[in-house]
């Protein structure tokens, strides 16, 4: 099992020369990749609880966020092997031919190093703040996908969809990727664990507990079976959004929180589930890079030094 870090773009991390050392050092260590999340805003009187928190409270962390892109762009720049990847953009905010062209120059600025995690969020406010509207998300994405897939595919690119158009056009360049980054998708409902199954390279859960994945991914597994995919060339992605204490939590306490021996039981666990990468986000719990350094290297030490 590999391991990725949350990229410094939220909280007291959100800074420039944070994301710069911690992606240089993360690539000097072995890391896999750096990961950024989409968050737009909060809300001072939220419609919706956040899904991620037991209390339904949104981080505090989570108040000052970077623009994903923005941060990934600078991190592939200044690295030359750790991958990147966003987990994950909130793919109905975008109309997709934009998206398409913002991801296609991230990969080739990282020389084929993107990944991209798509989901669906869950913010009515967020939502009426980019304009879009919260219903038939599920044809939404289907839609988005089927845009990605003819951009970045497709010598003659033309779509004719429920809501978007493109014409007959050449749109380039084209990923440097071929015949596209790796795509994962989040999806937590039967339908969204088919449509990982049908259309994604694999699933990135976040905010489950770690019992749960094992029997999600099998899921997905054996719908991807029942579509005429091989399994095994699918992956699961784990975010695993991390909170350290000085004390050992009791029975029934969230999946990655605790002592750091509480969360390697959580990381055992998610390993054995099947997971092939798990993103350390430790966003919630470092106010520097030097201290979220200290903290991935307490988690992961090991498993790099084997790697």
């Amino acid at each position: 099992m590999h391991y990725g870090l949350n990229i410094p773009q939220a909280g007291s991390l959100a800074d420039p020369d944070a994301v710069r050392q911690v992606a240089i050092a993360a690539d000097q260590a072995g890391y896999a990749s750096l990961w950024a999340l989409d968050r737009i805003l909060a809300p001072l009187e939220p419609r919706t609880p956040y899904p991620a928190a037991p209390d339904g409270v949104l981080p505090p962390e989570q108040h000052v966020v970077l623009d994903p892109l923005g941060v990934l762009t600078l991190a592939a720049g200044v690295t030359d092997r750790i991958g990147v990847g966003t987990n994950v953009l909130v793919a109905p905010w975008y109309p997709p031919v934009l998206l398409a062209r913002a991801l296609t120059t991230l990969d080739i600025i990282s020389r084929g190093r993107l990944t991209v995690g798509l989901g669906l969020g869950w913010s009515a406010d967020e939502y009426a703040a980019v304009g879009v509207a919260q219903r038939r998300l599920a044809e939404h994405m289907e839609e988005v996908l089927d845009v990605l897939d003819a951009v970045w595919t497709s010598p003659v690119v033309e779509h004719r969809g429920a809501r978007f158009r493109i014409a007959p056009s050449e749109i380039a360049p084209k990923p440097y990727r071929r015949p596209r980054p790796r795509l994962l998708l989040a999806a937590y409902t039967p339908a969204g664990l088919e449509r990982v199954a049908r259309r994604a390279d694999g699933w990135t859960p976040a905010g489950l507990p770690v019992e749960a994945i094992a029997p999600m991914w099998a899921v997905v597994r054996d719908a991807a079976g029942a579509h005429g995919r091989d399994a095994d060339e699918l992956q699961l992605v784990v975010r695993a959004n991390v909170k350290v204490t000085d004390r050992a939590l009791p029975a029934g306490r969230p999946s990655y929180w605790g002592t750091i021996e509480q969360i390697l039981d959580d990381l055992d666990t998610t390993r054995a589930a099947g997971a092939h990468e798990v993103i350390i986000d430790l966003s919630g719990c470092a106010s520097t890079a030097d201290e979220m350094l200290e903290l991935a290297d307490a988690l992961t030490a090991e498993t790099l030094a084997m790697a």
